[in-house]
């Protein structure tokens, strides 16, 4: 009994936050690779997606979130919090010692870190996630490889390369596959088992789950494919306007915004399933599978959270690196069946462009149809369940908001390499998560392959490569860039014009100046 009134003294000598300081939430960040906007129940879709659809139910929606519309610059901008740098080429220079990364980030936070998927971002020794501040690392270190054994290597249209696969800072082979293996269940058996292990240390949890479905090559079970046997036998533009009206109905999409029937880089289907019906009904039947596959297995990861009693301190975010892929690498060959191993497949722009309803164009461009994307965040001991915003964001944002989550300041040199660190271009998010209003991104902007893009507030000013003149919207009242303005507006377009240019030199981008403004 003597030492009750020595220990509440010492409480009472030691600071508040030493007595009584907050748990630190766990962050889990799922992202899928081409995937639509329009591809999860939530945003629209008939695609099977209980799990996803939970997330977004159970916590917030955005509207208006952006990626960087390509597979390597979005994850370096992800991964750093600041845009990409080297003109957003060369993925293993896109992360340099100058730049922290998320794994850097938590670990020097006091958190365990993982990652499981598709990395991207350098697949030589120095730049693989193991050596960039990941505990442990599972996954492919390039961009996309066969679902069933990533060691099968590319066909000849493709290359032929064997893809880098490894765990942490070992490469694996093709006999470390066995004949059950499918990459979405193996990310996620190992994100699971991590989770499991970082939980028990004790310490908060940050992991990186990057799955690569529904990139090419289209390879799924046969089980989920059949779910979808006959779903998309009227083609890809009466599947665009079935996802609009459910969009309208969820009030996603305004009635007076004027929507295209398809991207006008897309074939009607009328026209196109001449090559092969059959065939390419196929293509969104397995694209659907996978991505049904992926919802199947981030319900397997919430009921492990919700076993290991972490769910409700753990903020989990889903999003997509860009938008649908319109790429056809091998072209239209109906012999390159959908589905099975053996073959190399992709779903094209007809398909690709219902996966980007309401909006216009791709995966690489610059319009809203390839760097908006959707995000669901659920937290529920902070977010309020069933919430959307439409308060803007981008995938800069996240690395600030991790660390202010985590009471962890921004070094101003690398705590490894002893760098000085390059300024984040990314704010805090969690504002809005906790049901605020943060202050937004004055100007936020965009480039790949000579697309580009700068936003300032609702007005976006866009360059379109296949236009070659700077298109300009007010996306308060036109989302789906249906209006060109520039001819009414020639200050702005200049306004913006020199922002983005002065943007460009900062991170690389290389500019034709003698390219002319509208």
């Amino acid at each position: 009994m003597k030492t009750l009134p020595i220990l509440l003294l010492c409480l009472i000598s030691l600071p508040p936050s030493a007595i009584a300081a907050p748990e630190r939430p766990n962050i889990i960040v799922i992202m899928v690779d081409d995937m639509g906007w329009s591809d999860i129940g939530c945003y629209g879709s008939e695609i099977d997606t209980p799990n996803i659809d939970r997330i977004a139910q159970e916590g917030m929606l955005f509207t208006q979130f952006y990626n960087n519309a390509k597979c390597t610059t979005t994850r370096a901008s992800l991964i750093t919090g600041l845009y990409p740098r080297n003109g957003g080429k060369g993925q293993d220079q896109l992360i340099t010692k100058q730049m922290l990364t998320l794994g850097e980030a938590m670990r020097h936070a006091g958190y365990k870190t993982g990652m499981s998927g598709k990395w991207h971002n350098g697949k030589t020794p120095g730049t693989r996630p193991y050596d960039r501040g990941f505990d442990e690392a599972y996954g492919l270190w390039d961009g996309c490889c066969n679902f069933f054994n990533p060691k099968i290597p590319d066909p000849k249209f493709k290359g032929g390369r064997i893809r880098p696969f490894g765990h942490n800072d070992k490469f694996l082979e093709f006999d470390d596959f066995p004949d059950d293996y499918y990459t979405t269940d193996a990310f996620t058996d190992h994100a699971i088992e991590t989770i499991k292990a970082h939980v028990r240390s004790g310490k908060p949890f940050f992991h990186y789950l990057p799955y690569t479905a529904p990139h090419y090559p289209l390879h799924a079970k046969p089980a989920d494919i059949a779910k979808y046997k006959g779903r998309y036998a009227e083609g890809w533009d009466v599947l665009r306007q079935q996802r609009l009206a459910r969009q309208k109905e969820l009030g996603l999409v305004k009635d007076s915004w004027v929507i295209e029937t398809r991207d006008d880089r897309a074939k009607p289907w009328e026209e196109a399933k001449s090559i092969d019906p059959e065939w390419q009904q196929l293509r969104m039947e397995v694209y659907a599978a996978m991505i049904d596959s992926v919802d199947q297995n981030i319900g397997r990861l919430l009921k492990a959270l919700d076993k290991l009693k972490v769910a409700d301190n753990t903020l989990i975010l889903f999003l997509t690196d860009n938008g649908g892929c319109a790429e056809t690498p091998g072209g239209n060959d109906p012999k390159q069946i959908p589905g099975p191993r053996e073959y190399y497949s992709h779903a094209g722009p007809g398909w690709a462009s219902a996966s980007n309803t309401p909006f216009r164009r791709y995966k690489q461009y610059c319009h809203e149809g390839g760097i908006a994307t959707p995000l669901v965040a659920r937290w529920p001991k902070t977010i309020k369940p069933g919430t959307r915003t439409d308060q803007v964001g981008h995938i800069i944002d996240f690395l600030p908001t991790f660390l202010e989550m985590a009471k962890a300041d921004y070094p101003d040199r690398h705590p490894d390499f002893k760098e000085p660190t390059l300024p984040l271009d990314g704010k805090s998010l969690l504002p809005v998560l906790q049901g605020k209003k943060r202050k937004a991104h004055k100007y936020l902007c965009w480039h790949w392959s000579t697309n580009r893009a700068v936003r300032k507030g609702d007005w976006k000013l866009a360059w379109d490569k296949h236009e070659k003149t700077w298109e300009l919207y007010d996306l308060a009242k036109d989302r789906t860039e249906a209006h060109d303005l520039a001819s009414r507006h020639p200050k702005l377009v200049e306004e913006l014009t020199d922002k983005w240019n002065a943007w460009a030199q900062m991170t690389g981008v290389k500019t034709d100046k003698k390219k002319k403004k509208k």
